[in-house]
């Protein structure tokens, strides 16, 4: 059977602008924007991704510039603007920028543990010597948050205190938010409060071991007093609006990272992950709760 000439014209068409329509994204994103919020000193954070970067860009065909940011408003403001193409978030500040943007960012990997999974932990430490193995042991003690938007620093601490019966304003002497995971640590070991939250995969997977292998801390020096329940995973987030092709280009750099970046991945990772897991918006069904029963919280409290 032949075909019409008017169809194998149609079709001829079709070939020749698939493959441009492909790349049409490059022109318009001849740079993109990958931001993140610093648990460690900005040194720490540029020797830790700057190689990832390298390997997207490479991945990609186009610049990939870090920003970091100052705290996680920062990157939902900008990705609220459209001037943060990734967002590399906490589950609480995702739902928040889902939210702000009325679903104009949307999550698409997050990170797997050691063991496979996905999902984390927040834990409140205290010094090895301090009296107290749990966090009701501490009334009356001085107590450190981090940002917060953070979920593992400051939300999840904050709904996990309310089933306990714990309004942290009335039991605890003072309440400081730290700014960073960093900083809640360093607060604790400098005596300016006496808990502090933090995040925390396992024994040697945490800010603390991070820290610890840094140099700035030593393991020994601390206990943990409280673990929550487990937290769905940390997302990485694009923006919506963004070409379907420039997604899944983005989305397939990220899951074979582990093979194809292989040493920006390790250094990404500390070597203590084997990848990425795809994520989307209704795996922080939980978090939407979570972060519903904070924001009536503060309006209570305001």
């Amino acid at each position: 059977m032949t075909l019409p000439r008017r169809a194998v014209l149609a079709a001829a068409l079709l070939s020749l602008a698939a493959p441009a329509f492909a790349q049409d994204w490059k022109a318009k994103y001849p740079e993109l924007v990958y931001a993140t919020v610093p648990a460690e000193n900005a040194s720490g954070v540029i020797e830790r991704m700057g190689p990832f970067m390298e390997y997207l860009s490479r991945e990609l065909g186009v610049k990939v510039t870090l920003r970091i940011a100052a705290d996680y408003a920062a990157v939902i403001e900008g990705q609220r603007a459209g001037t943060i193409h990734i967002g590399d978030y906490g589950p609480s500040s995702y739902v928040r920028a889902h939210t702000v943007s009325n679903g104009g960012v949307e999550a698409f990997a997050s990170m797997r543990a050691a063991d496979g999974s996905t999902g984390y932990y927040s834990v409140a430490y205290a010094r090895k010597e301090a009296a107290g193995a749990r966090l009701e042991d501490f009334k009356g003690k001085n107590l450190c948050l981090v940002d917060p938007n953070s979920t593992s620093g400051n939300n999840v601490p904050l709904f996990s205190m309310n089933k306990m019966n714990i309004d942290p304003a009335k039991f605890f002497a003072k309440v400081t938010n730290a700014g960073s995971h960093e900083n809640a640590i360093m607060a604790l070991q400098q005596g300016t409060c006496d808990v502090a939250f933090n995040w925390w995969n396992s024994e040697d997977d945490s800010n603390l071991s991070r820290m610890a292998n840094k140099g700035m801390v030593k393991l020994d020096d601390f206990k943990i007093v409280f673990r929550s329940d487990k937290i769905p995973g940390s997302p990485y987030a694009v923006l919506t609006s963004m070409p379907a092709d420039l997604k899944k280009a983005i989305a397939d750099a990220f899951f074979n990272a582990p093979t194809k970046g292989k040493a920006a991945f390790e250094k990404l990772t500390d070597g203590k992950s084997p990848g990425f897991a795809p994520a989307k918006h209704a795996d922080y069904k939980v978090t939407e709760d979570l972060q519903k029963f904070v924001d009536a919280l503060r309006k209570k409290g305001s």
